[in-house]
Parts: structure tokens; C-alpha cells; sequence
């Protein structure tokens, strides 16, 4: 009985912190301006920064598309998908050897694909084929940068 009641205690917590780290925060949901700025930057930047910048923009966009969609405003949410995946070309298209923080922008991607496969799940049918073509993309392009960092070791 005395060791029931603290592993009872624990898994209490475990559960309590599990559910607060992912809960996602409405306060870090990007805006259009900010968005813009990070895709300029991502156009401007070195080759070898590139594929991370893009892929920041990547998750960026996909978690306010997911925001979009659950609010109603399914059409802001289309065009940003669209955004996505002619993104998640210029990633695919644009990965090198040298890149600068690839392991970090194929975990960006990974989630990317993560939240998107969540979102295609939520989808209406109607909406589910654009969602699986940007999933696709994205996946496509985490591959990409994935088989980069396993070339190098």
C-alpha cells in the first residue's frame, strides 16, 4: 500500500506535465507579417542557411493553417497549404551536403508532417486531398534533408 500511493502520485503528475508541454499556446501562433519576413529572409539567405529557414517557414505555416481551418476560415487555410508545398519544393530542390542546422530543419519538417497528418485526420473530405498533397510534399522534403544528415556520417 505504501508504494501504491506515490507511483499513483506520480503517474498523476507524469500525465498533468505530458498534457501541458502539448498543449499548444495560442500566443506563439505566427502572423502574415511574420511569415513574410521569414520568407524574405529565407530568399535572401545563404544557400547553406536556406533549408533551415525554409523549413522554420514550413512549420510556421502549418500550424497556422491548422489554426485557420479549426476557426472556420477554410480558404485562408488552402492558400497557405498551397504556400507550403511550393515551399517544401524549394526545400527539396535546394538541399546540399554543407547546409548549416540540417538536423534541426528535418525535426522541423517532422513535425510539419506530424501536425499536417493530424489535420488531414480532422479534414473534411472535400478539403483532404490538398492537405495529402502538402503531407506528401513535406514528407518528401524531410526525406530529402534526412538522407543529407545520414550522408554525412
Amino acid at each position: 500500500m505504501r508504494t501504491v500511493v506515490p507511483i499513483a502520485v506520480f503517474l498523476a503528475f507524469s500525465l498533468n506535465v505530458g498534457y501541458a508541454c502539448a498543449a499548444p499556446s495560442d500566443s506563439s501562433q505566427p502572423d502574415q507579417q511574420t511569415l513574410e519576413a521569414l520568407e524574405a529572409r529565407a530568399n535572401q539567405a545563404q544557400p547553406r542557411e536556406q533549408c533551415f529557414l525554409y523549413s522554420q517557414l514550413v512549420q510556421q505555416m502549418t500550424e497556422l493553417s491548422i489554426s485557420q481551418y479549426h476557426a472556420g476560415n477554410v480558404s485562408r487555410a488552402t492558400g497557405l497549404l498551397q504556400q507550403i508545398q511550393r515551399i517544401a519544393k524549394k526545400i527539396h530542390l535546394s538541399v546540399t551536403d554543407n547546409d548549416k542546422r540540417l538536423k534541426n530543419a528535418e525535426l522541423m519538417l517532422s513535425h510539419a508532417g506530424f501536425r499536417l497528418s493530424e489535420m488531414v485526420q480532422a479534414s473534411s473530405v472535400d478539403d483532404r486531398p490538398l492537405v495529402e498533397q502538402t503531407l506528401a510534399q513535406v514528407t518528401d522534403a524531410k526525406n530529402a534533408t534526412m538522407m543529407q544528415v545520414f550522408s554525412r556520417k
